[in-house]
């Protein structure tokens, strides 16, 4: 089966070539569905598959480019003399190889996302990137791949631009139930109701700081979500400087805003 990755290249030849390769790579496909069998229908979690990496990307994709036009430089800029054109690749191959390990089990899924993700990265950045280039940027994207997960803890924090913004933007995929914190279908509590209470989440342009991130839920209980993995995402991201967050309650007769937190 082969998924379609709308992703908006711009002027970007490179991510373009990309993804061209990763469009027609049936094992990469095949694996995305295993994602979603192993969390999905053994484990009774949310979708870890393609719908999931693809609103990843695309949402990466949006804050990478728009901290870029606030005059944020990319850490393959930084560090390597590279262009922005290559970390909105980082980001996007970040974003879409981040939930791989899951066709192996849950615990240190991220880990082995990184060891799965190597053989589609070789094939995915040639022939658009040298040799030398290759490895730079897979040094970039297994870095978000692996930090992406558990970004409180010192030893697996971020260290980059490129995945800070991918944690962000794997938290962000919270919608209409679609909660990145797993929670069992049909039971009532905490995790449920939280994640049903996500209606809608919007990136944006902001006044205070640059990225404004609008949250609406229809209960207050979606704070849970956004306190327990959205929250710690961008105070590890190296990137809270750039970001508000604001949270606001439709379900009740009186509209309100619940937090209006800056991280």
């Amino acid at each position: 089966m082969a998924y379609v990755f709308n992703i908006p290249y711009r002027e970007n030849q490179k991510l373009q070539q990309v993804m061209e390769q990763i469009k027609k790579d049936t094992k990469l496909h095949t694996y995305w569905r295993c994602s979603n069998v192993m969390a999905i229908e053994r484990m009774g979690y949310t979708d870890h598959g393609p719908t999931h990496v693809k609103i990843v990307a695309n949402l990466g994709l949006k804050l990478m480019r728009m901290l870029i036009d606030k005059g944020v430089k990319p850490s393959i800029v930084k560090n390597y003399g590279m262009k922005n054109e290559d970390a909105e690749v980082v980001v996007v191959l970040g974003s879409i190889f981040h939930d791989l390990g899951m066709v192996v089990m849950r615990y240190h899924h991220e880990i082995y996302s990184g060891l799965i993700a190597l053989e589609f990265l070789e094939r995915c950045l040639t022939p658009a990137y040298s040799v030398e280039e290759r490895a730079i940027i897979t040094s970039e994207v297994l870095h978000s791949i692996v930090s992406h997960e558990h970004p409180n803890v010192p030893t697996n924090r971020p260290l980059t631009v490129e995945a800070g913004i991918v944690g962000i933007a794997d938290a962000l995929d919270m919608e209409a139930g679609r909660a990145r914190i797993p929670f069992e279908a049909g039971k009532i509590d905490i995790h449920a109701v939280s994640a049903l209470s996500i209606e809608k989440v919007e990136v944006m342009e902001g006044e205070a700081k640059p990225i404004t991130i609008k949250i609406t839920m229809s209960n207050s209980a979606g704070v849970f979500q956004i306190d327990e993995l959205l929250k710690p995402r961008i105070e590890n991201s190296g990137l809270q400087q750039y970001i508000h967050v604001v949270a606001e309650i439709t379900g009740e007769k009186e509209r309100k805003i619940i937090d209006k937190f800056e991280i």
